[in-house]
């Protein structure tokens, strides 16, 4: 062999040792997982592709390769998911990786009820300002919202009772318009209390109205759960038809244990809304409790002028017989939600998390132990603890029935979501007691209501987490499995998958999600949060509009 001819031989051996190795087809490719597609049609067995954040192919992909396998056999493939209430506004600031919802296997969080994000809520002038302070700081899961018609409501009147004039119903008109070009997806009230009870049915229509001219969609937490439940949910249905929207009732539930039982008759006057031609739907969460705060058990007028106003009125000698007598049997003619009488008493309360550090001692702890330690009047207890915590003690309150919820949930027109927020079991986000769906709410489902009770398949219970949520606020490029949809996934052991997070120790992550895949980037990986944030905004159909 000649010089020029070992020379070139070793040229080639040289650049073939360093020559690139040959594309991959793909991203991420898992293999051999039981796929659920999110329609509710049957499980198949199958691979998924994806590239450049989208799913890229389904089905038997032996031939294809990636850069990074995930070996899904014996677990379950389905899309992310969408938690379609969801309150974690601030926590994502702070906190962007989303840990307790991340762990559960939600991809995308939906905020905005009653209260949000913008106009002028934290500092955010509009939710152009939030949107970009989101994706600026990273979040790991998607972001949509609602606006919310309290934040409206208090931006255009403050904290005062009253049909609003003409003008300040022309200045929230043009605020919910606002938020539709900026990419809200609808609006969303919260009514049981202040400032929400403040406002009339005419004026959510008249917001309703701009929202449906983008495409929105009217979202409601009631005025009332407990007496009064037909009569909220018709005027939710009453809403929707006279503002051409679509309602999705929040929370669907009978919070008042005297109406147990009558579920089916409330989802029957649903039933008939849709058999009508009206579109109405609902969702739950899988708990028999609900939150909200300790100061929702004083009355409406009383809250009016703010919180220190209302601290001043608890105060008050000339007031107090009145506000007793109120608190103790409701209000007679109005649709005000009493939780004191819902929950039947101070047993029925849970206290999450106090302010005042003399109190700290009762998070987690029932209202009644409380009441007992300060002297037996439940009254009293409630005033001075308020008074003490700055007028708000988040509360949960056991007042709806597990029969019922259950019914509700086997409704096709029903989906699921949280209420809760994103918070971690280390860290900042520890703070006090807050309910278990912050953290379980998603896996209870999939372990307690499809694998252990069978009260729902497997199937139709990621629909009800996946594309129902999807469909409800129009985002139609995400909750299913197909070729060209947002690679949003989560891989789970449909053997294992249950919530840990109890009433008495909340703060505690589910089991039995393995990975979590949010625009094509792995955010959960085995048991570990990755740190990646590649979560975007879920922009209503409105975005951009004029």
């Amino acid at each position: 062999m000649n010089a020029t001819m070992w020379r070139c031989i070793c040229a080639l051996t040289s650049a073939l040792l360093v020559a690139p190795a040959a594309a991959q087809d793909h991203d991420l490719l898992i293999r051999g997982g039981r796929i659920v597609d999110g329609t509710g049609n049957p499980w198949f067995a199958g691979d998924l592709a994806i590239r450049d954040g989208r799913i890229a192919a389904i089905g038997k992909l032996e031939n294809s390769s990636a850069k990074r396998v995930i070996d899904a056999a014996g677990l379950t493939v389905s899309p992310g998911f969408i938690d379609i209430h969801n309150h974690s506004d601030s926590t994502v600031l702070t906190d962007g990786n989303a840990q307790s919802m991340i762990r559960q296997g939600v991809t995308s969080m939906i905020f905005g009820e009653g209260g949000s994000a913008a106009p002028d809520s934290n500092g955010f002038a509009d939710f152009r300002a939030y949107f970009a302070e989101l994706l600026k700081r990273g979040v790991s899961t998607n972001i949509g919202s609602y606006v919310g018609s309290s934040q409206i409501w208090t931006h255009v009147r403050g904290q005062r009772a009253g049909p609003p004039e003409p003008a300040e119903l022309e200045r929230m008109k043009q605020l919910v318009r606002e938020a539709m070009q900026h990419g809200a997806l609808g609006v969303a009230s919260s009514l049981s209390g202040p400032p929400g009870a403040w406002i009339d049915t005419a004026t959510l229509v008249a917001m309703c109205e701009v929202a449906g001219r983008y495409g929105g969609i009217y979202s409601t937490h009631m005025r009332t759960e407990g007496f009064g439940v037909f009569e909220s949910v018709a005027e939710a249905i009453e809403i929707g038809r006279r503002a051409r929207v679509p309602v999705d009732i929040i929370h669907l539930k009978i919070a008042e244990h005297k109406l147990w039982g009558q579920m089916p008759e409330l989802i029957a006057t649903i039933g008939n809304a849709r058999r009508a031609g009206q579109q109405v739907e609902a969702h739950v969460y899988p708990y028999r409790a609900g939150q909200n705060n300790l100061s929702s058990i004083v009355p409406p007028w009383a809250h009016e002028g703010g919180r220190q106003a209302m601290l001043a009125r608890l105060k008050d000698p000339a007031l107090k017989a009145r506000l007793v007598r109120e608190i103790e049997n409701g209000i007679p003619g109005t649709n005000w939600y009493n939780h004191y009488t819902a929950t039947g008493g101070w047993e029925g309360m849970l206290l999450v998390s106090l302010s005042n550090p003399a109190y700290k001692k009762y998070e987690g702890r029932r209202m009644r132990e409380l009441v007992a330690d300060k002297g037996g009047n439940g009254i009293d207890a409630l005033f001075q603890t308020l008074t003490d915590n700055g007028g708000s003690v988040p509360t949960v309150y056991f007042h709806h029935d597990e029969k019922d919820m259950q019914y509700a949930l086997r409704q096709d027109f029903v989906s699921i979501g949280s209420d809760g927020t994103a918070v971690s079991a280390e860290g900042p986000h520890t703070r006090g007691h807050p309910h278990p769906r912050y953290y379980g709410t998603f896996p209870r489902v999939l372990g307690r209501y499809v694998r252990e009770q069978k009260l729902l398949s497997l199937e139709e219970a990621v629909r009800k987490m996946t594309s129902a949520n999807a469909a409800k606020i129009r985002i139609y490029d995400r909750g299913l499995l197909r070729p060209g949809m947002a690679a949003d996934i989560a891989v789970f052991d449909a053997e294992r998958i249950i919530d840990h997070a109890t009433f008495e120790k909340p703060h505690q992550y589910a089991e039995g999600v393995h990975y979590v895949v949010v625009n094509g980037a792995i955010v959960f990986d085995r048991g570990k949060h990755t740190g990646a944030r590649p979560g975007r905004i879920l922009h209503g159909p409105g975005y951009g509009k004029p």
